[in-house]
C-alpha cells in the first residue's frame, strides 16, 4: 500500500514540480493549467450530476418505458462528456462498461460501446518523442515513415514505416504529457471520491477509491510500451504451437517505454465479413478460432488479451488470426482457473446450488449473505435462462439479468474480474457480428473435451477437485463431485 502511494506521488509530482526550480515561469504556467484542468473535470461531472437530478425531478411518476428512455439519454450524455474529458475518462468509461453492479444497465450498455478513438496529435510532437526516446530523428531511423498516423487512440497513435534493413513496421508513439495528465486526473477523482465517502448512500457501499487505485495500476501498465512488448512475446510463445495464430514481431532496437516498433500486418478487420468472403476465408471458422484462443488463454495460460475489439484483431490474407495491442492484459491464478472450470460444468449441468457456491468462492457474494433466499433468486434467473437451449444463452444478457439483485444482496464484482468481464463481453459482441448463431457453449464443448483429456491438465484437474470443497465448512462435497462427473461425461458425449 505504501509503495502504491509512493508511486502515485512520483507520477503526480512532475505535474507540479518538474522544472519549477530551473524555470519559475514554466512552473506557474503548469500550475495554472492544472487548476483549469481540475475546474474542467469538476464542472463537467457536476453539471452532468445536476442535469440527471433535475431531469429525474421533472419526470417522477412516469412509466417504465419513459424511465428507461430517460436513463438511455443520460447514458449517452455521460459518454459524450467522458470523450471530451480525454484519455483518462475514456479508459475509465470503458472499464465501467462491464460494471452492471455499479451502474444502471442503460449506462453499462452505452459505455461498453465507448470507442477508444480520439483526434491525432501533431506529427511534430510525435516525431519529437521518437527522437527523444530513441536518440535519432525518424528519418535517420527508418527508410521512410508516413506523415499521418494510420490509427489514433487515447494513449497513443501509430505510424507506418519501413526499417532500413527492409521490413515494414508499425511505430506506436505515446501521447505527449500522458503520464502527467492521467496522474493529475486520478488525483482529482480520488479527492472527489473521498468527499463522496461522507455520503455512503450515494456510493451504495462501493469502494470507488479502491477502484480508482486498481484503474491507476492497470492504465500505467498499459502505458509502458516495453511491458507491452514483453506481453506480446509471452503471448507469441504461448501460441507457438498454433500455426493459425500470429503475433507481430517486436523490434527492440527501435523501441522504448514510449515508442514501440513492431511488424506491420496487412489484414482485414474481423468484422469485415465481405472482405473475408471475397478472400475465400470463412468468418465462422475465424470466429471459432478466436474463441478457442480465449479458452486456452483463460483455462491454460492464465494470461489473456483483455481488449479483443475489432481494432486489435486482424485476419491475414492466408487466414491466420493476428493479435495486436498487448498493453491491456489480464492474469488468472491457477486457483481461479480451477474455479472457472468448476463454474463452467455447473452451468452445463444446470446445478443451481453449485452456481451459488461458485458466486461465493469467486467472491461475488459474501459468505455471510442470506444464502437460502439468494439461492431462490438465482434459481429463478438461471432456470429461465437454462430452460432455453444453452446455445440461446448470452453471457452479456445473463450478466444484465443478475445486475438488479445487487441492490438486495451484498454482491459486487471483484476488481480482478473487471477486465476479464470486459474481454468476454467484447469477445461475445464481436462473435455475434462474425456469426449471428454464435454461442460460447457450442464452441466450448470440443475444446473442453480435449482439455479434460490432455495430460498437461492433470494439475488443473486436481485443483478443480480442491475447488469442490464447501467454501464455508471446507469439507469435500461428494454430491458436487458426482454432479461434476456427470457433467463431464455428458460434455464428452455431447449430451449437455
Amino acid at each position: 500500500m505504501m509503495m502504491d502511494k509512493l508511486q502515485r506521488a512520483v507520477r503526480t509530482k512532475s505535474l507540479f514540480q518538474a522544472n519549477d526550480i530551473n524555470s519559475p515561469v514554466a512552473g506557474i504556467r503548469r500550475r495554472v493549467r492544472s487548476l483549469f484542468r481540475a475546474l474542467k473535470i469538476i464542472r463537467t461531472l457536476a453539471s452532468f450530476a445536476l442535469y440527471v437530478y433535475l431531469d429525474f425531478r421533472g419526470w417522477l411518476g412516469n412509466s417504465e418505458e419513459k424511465r428507461e428512455a430517460r436513463l438511455r439519454r443520460h447514458a449517452i450524455r455521460l459518454r459524450e462528456r467522458l470523450i471530451k474529458l480525454g484519455p483518462t475518462f475514456i479508459k475509465i468509461g470503458q472499464a465501467l462498461g462491464t460494471r452492471a453492479d455499479l451502474l444502471p444497465i442503460q449506462y453499462v450498455d452505452e459505455l461498453a460501446a465507448l470507442q477508444d478513438e480520439v483526434p491525432a496529435f501533431p506529427k511534430e510532437e510525435a516525431f519529437s518523442i521518437i527522437e527523444s526516446e530513441l536518440g535519432c530523428r525518424p528519418e535517420e531511423l527508418f527508410a521512410w515513415i508516413s506523415d499521418k498516423p494510420v490509427a489514433a487512440a487515447s494513449l497513443g497513435q501509430v505510424y507506418r514505416a519501413r526499417l532500413k534493413s527492409g521490413p515494414e513496421v508499425a511505430v506506436k508513439v505515446q501521447r505527449p504529457r500522458l503520464n502527467e495528465t492521467i496522474a493529475f486526473d486520478l488525483q482529482v477523482l480520488r479527492r472527489i471520491a473521498r468527499f463522496l465517502e461522507r455520503y455512503p448512500n450515494l456510493l451504495r457501499g462501493n469502494d470507488w477509491v479502491g477502484m480508482l487505485d486498481e484503474f491507476d495500476r492497470v492504465v500505467h501498465e498499459e502505458m509502458d510500451y516495453l511491458a507491452e512488448g514483453n506481453n506480446a512475446e509471452r503471448f507469441r510463445e504461448n501460441f507457438s504451437s498454433w500455426p493459425r495464430v500470429h503475433v507481430p514481431k517486436i523490434y527492440w532496437e527501435h523501441s522504448s517505454a514510449r515508442v514501440l516498433t513492431m511488424e506491420f500486418i496487412d489484414g482485414l478487420k474481423v468484422t469485415d465479413l465481405d472482405g473475408m468472403k471475397a478472400a475465400g476465408i470463412s468468418p465462422r471458422t475465424v470466429n471459432e478460432l478466436m474463441v478457442q484462443t480465449y479458452f486456452k488463454q483463460l483455462l491454460e495460460d492464465g494470461f489473456f488479451h483483455a481488449d479483443p475489439h475489432p481494432g486489435n484483431l486482424r485476419v491475414m490474407r492466408d487466414g491466420r488470426l493476428a493479435f495486436f495491442d498487448f498493453g491491456m492484459v489480464g492474469h488468472i491464478s491457477p486457483k481461479l482457473q480451477s474455479q472457472m472450470v468448476s463454474a463452467f460444468f455447473h452451468l452445463l449441468d444446470h446445478d443451481i446450488n453449485g452456481i451459488v457456491e461458485d458466486l461465493i468462492s469467486l467472491e461475488f457474494l459474501s459468505p455471510d449473505a442470506d444464502i437460502v433466499s439468494f439461492r431462490k433468486v438465482v434459481a429463478d434467473i438461471f432456470t429461465r435462462k437454462l430452460n432455453l437451449k444453452l446455445r440461446e444463452v448470452k453471457f452479456k444478457e445473463l450478466t444484465y439479468d443478475l445486475a438488479p439483485i445487487v441492490y438486495e444482496y451484498p454482491i459486487t464484482t471483484p476488481a480482478r474480474f473487471t477486465y476479464l468481464m470486459r474481454a468476454l463481453m467484447t469477445l461475445e459482441g464481436v462473435s455475434f457480428v462474425m456469426n449471428p448463431d454464435f454461442n460460447f457453449f457450442d464452441v466450448a464443448r470440443p475444446y473442453a473435451r480435449s482439455f479434460l483429456l490432455r495430460k498437461e491438465s492433470a494439475l488443473l484437474r486436481q485443483q478443480v477437485m480442491e475447488s469442490l470443497r464447501d467454501v464455508r465448512s471446507g469439507r469435500l462435497q461428494f454430491s458436487r463431485i458426482w454432479n461434476l462427473a456427470k457433467a463431464a461425461f455428458a460434455l464428452y458425449f455431447q449430451r449437455a
